[in-house]
């Protein structure tokens, strides 16, 4: 196991495929690195080692990731595995389905070890839950691994594997993949399956974090293709990405801003990264321009804070329906409808684990909702998609996009106040992560490419947005710096500690 750290996941399954190596011998590997690196970062918060040997020594589904090692977020359902969606109130709950995105992942053959930390139902830019503790960043352990797919993040950069799984509903997964040094693509709306479906279906995805363009690729045509009766669903690639990522982009048209909607500049080194990416553009023949969509921040931001509230209670409520009916005889539709009922089983089970059912800003996001109406939705869906059409206009003249992913480089844990109310919180969040959240309620494609790391060592990925349904010009973008501006030999101080580590 020596070249393990210098394999990627498509590397793993080729070797497995001819037989050089066997799945137990990877997983094997895995599990030792998590051992010897989660105490560190708080990665991995829950482990399924035995099963997963047990797989990996039985027969495997015959797919594109035959017998490599993974690792579930802590926010998908996954048949008989605990699932606390980062929630003291679901700490010992058991999921009896897995959801589709899962259930499609783990039939392409990956031997999912266990599941990383999230925050509270994946709401915030850092991960610090107050179920599992904070995941550190393994670039730098004081500081944040971000979120919400921190611990997926975390646990890729830390050595322990190459790839995992990972949900992007406002930045998830562009945000740790920026602040980990790793590649983070966030697909078209509809592009991967949503089953069971929650209210956030409008505007988070599926996919993975990983270190090579191509292990992306290829995780995207495991989960393309949406399901039967599907709300959204995005156009069907004409030929696998794995294979048209090779293609040369030819010269491009690229816009690209270095400030946010209400002109606040990024922190110096973001504006760095960006121009610094801007130039390597050129180099490659790209044309890359400074302009960006002229944008009512006001609406944009009071829109997209009532669509997060909705959803989070939609999802909240869902989520409730398999507890709160056994344990107060009521529907969770019953239950979130009465708000003291609620905060009734809330308090029945503080009782119970001696902490606070649910967070602060949860529970804000949720009284947030219960105040606005379903007409106050519609206005706020309506104002997202004339602002999508705007977009949509202003990038007829481009092909992509640039902007940064984060107005700062990574932050230390704790610099998020998550117990400072929903007013004073949103105006922080939208301040440290004002350009992530566009992709999302537009539906376009959107990635993160680890081009840039600070005088202090941390990485400062930059962001490509891309028209809808076209992951296949970022892809194929993304190979072309993969192999311009190299990140494969930067690895983390916790990953260098591990053994047979390269630099």
């Amino acid at each position: 196991m020596k070249d393990y750290p210098n394999l990627d996941a498509t590397a793993m399954a080729e070797l497995i495929a001819a037989k050089d190596v066997k799945p137990i011998e990877l997983v094997d590997e895995a599990i030792s690195r998590i051992d010897r690196a989660n105490p560190k970062v708080n990665a991995v918060i829950w482990r399924d080692f035995e099963n997963a040997r047990a797989q990996a020594q039985g027969d495997l589904p015959d797919g594109l990731f035959r017998g490599v090692p993974y690792l579930l977020k802590d926010l998908a359902l996954q048949e008989g595995a605990i699932c606390t969606f980062g929630s003291v109130f679901f700490r010992e709950f058991r999921s009896g389905m897995s959801s589709a995105a899962v259930e499609r992942m783990l039939a392409s053959g990956l031997i999912s070890l266990g599941r990383t930390n999230s925050p509270e139902f994946g709401l915030l830019p850092t991960t610090e839950p107050v179920l599992h503790g904070s995941t550190n960043n393994p670039w730098e352990l004081s500081h944040s691994a971000g979120g919400s797919s921190g611990g997926a993040a975390a646990a890729v950069a830390a050595g322990m594997l190459p790839m995992a799984h990972a949900t992007d509903g406002g930045g998830s997964i562009r945000i740790p993949a920026s602040i980990n040094g790793l590649f983070g693509l966030k697909p078209t709306r509809g592009r991967t399956p949503r089953f069971p479906p929650v209210a956030s279906d409008y505007i988070s995805v599926d996919l993975c974090v990983s270190r090579s363009v191509r292990d992306t690729a290829r995780m995207l045509d495991v989960l393309a293709g949406a399901l039967p009766g599907a709300m959204y669903w995005a156009p069907p690639p004409t030929e696998p990405f794995r294979r048209t990522m090779y293609t040369d982009p030819g010269s491009l048209r690229i816009a690209f801003a270095t400030d946010d909607m209400r002109g606040r500049a990024a922190d110096p080194d973001c504006v760095h990264a960006v121009e610094q990416a801007a130039t390597l553009l050129e180099s490659l023949g790209h044309v890359v321009l400074r302009d960006k969509p002229a944008l009512d921040p006001d609406q944009l931001s009071e829109a997209f804070q009532v669509l997060w509230s909705a959803a989070t209670a939609g999802s909240f409520e869902l989520i409730l329906e398999a507890i709160s009916s056994k344990r107060s005889g009521r529907t969770a539709r019953r239950a979130l409808g009465d708000w003291r009922t609620l905060k009734l089983l809330a308090k029945l089970d503080e009782r119970k684990s001696g902490l606070e059912a649910f967070e602060p800003f949860t529970w804000d996001l949720v009284n947030h909702a219960r105040h606005h109406s379903a007409v106050d939705l519609m206005i706020a869906l309506d104002t997202l998609q004339a602002i999508s059409h705007e977009v949509a206009a202003f990038t007829s003249d481009y092909d992509l996009m640039l902007w940064p992913v984060l107005a700062t480089p990574p932050m230390p844990n704790g610099w998020i106040d998550q117990n400072a109310g929903l007013n004073t919180m949103w105006d922080q969040l939208e301040r440290y992560v004002p350009y992530t959240p566009i992709a999302n309620f537009t539906g376009r494609p959107a990635m993160s490419v680890p081009l840039h790391w600070t005088s202090e060592g941390l990485p400062v990925g930059v962001q490509f947005v891309a028209d809808f349904g076209d992951e296949m010009t970022l892809l194929q973008l993304a190979h072309q710096l993969e192999g311009a501006s190299p990140w494969w030999n930067r690895i983390s101080p916790v990953a260098a500690s591990q053994p047979n580590a390269s630099s």
